[in-house]
């Protein structure tokens, strides 16, 4: 069955955020920064339906050269930024939102800016949701290797058998970040990965027993029968 955590995980991948309202996952970080985001919506979209409107879409901005992105014309000043080498990091979006027209002088985008550092951070961890390619990200990987502090599953956990369709169709949240293709662009790829070391990762970041505040979230929306079926979609996916 296709309980309600797998509904939340597919319509939070559905909707740029405009449209998401309650169906993220809970985080007090993320809540943070996705109620600051508001006051960029009218400008900005982010997701998988994301467009460019007033202001480019947020989708990928980790490393990317500032005022590149195909399909949306920048200011001559953010133009001139990118190519005297201004690449979006943390420090360098940070920098940004704290005040947009001391930062790239001639940008055209009209607003005043955020003074609270702790509201720039939520908002950068917010849009690293977006960023597949992050490298420079608030948080430690999502998917660091295996440690000694995960838990030891329960035998009868390991032995669900996951409807690999169902797993697919689950999987939509998680190739927002961790590339289909298998490739690593900063966030390291969980294709192919063994089922039963999915279920362990899972299932850490579940107990928090591995510090990711996104993971964590993402894994407690999600039953053991969901964890199941997306390891056994994974462990397959790129074969």
């Amino acid at each position: 069955m296709r309980g309600s955590g797998g509904y939340a995980m597919v319509l939070a991948a559905a909707f740029f955020v405009v449209g998401m309202g309650d169906a993220l996952a809970s985080d007090p970080l993320l809540d943070q920064g996705r109620k600051i985001f508001r006051k960029c919506q009218s400008c900005h979209q982010v997701g998988v339906s994301a467009k460019h409107t007033v202001g480019p879409l947020l989708n990928d901005i980790y490393g990317r050269r500032a005022g590149t992105l195909e399909g949306y014309r920048y200011s001559r000043a953010m133009e001139a930024a990118g190519q005297e080498g201004l690449v979006w990091s943390e420090e360098a979006l940070s920098a940004y939102l704290e005040d947009p027209k001391s930062a790239v002088h001639g940008t055209k985008m009209n607003f005043g800016g955020l003074r609270d550092p702790d509201d720039r951070r939520a908002v950068v961890a917010f849009l690293r949701q977006f960023s597949p390619g992050a490298a420079n990200i608030p948080e430690a990987p999502p998917t660091a290797p295996l440690e000694n502090a995960d838990p030891e599953i329960p035998p009868h956990i390991l032995a669900l058998e996951g409807d690999p369709d169902y797993g697919e169709y689950l999987s939509s949240e998680c190739v927002t970040c961790h590339q289909a293709d298998g490739e690593d662009k900063g966030i390291p790829s969980i294709t192919g990965w063994p089922g039963d070391r999915f279920v362990t990762v899972l299932h850490a970041y579940k107990t928090k027993s591995r510090d990711n505040q996104v993971m964590q979230s993402i894994a407690a929306s999600l039953s053991d029968e969901e964890i199941a079926a997306l390891a056994a979609y994974f462990s397959k996916a790129g074969q």
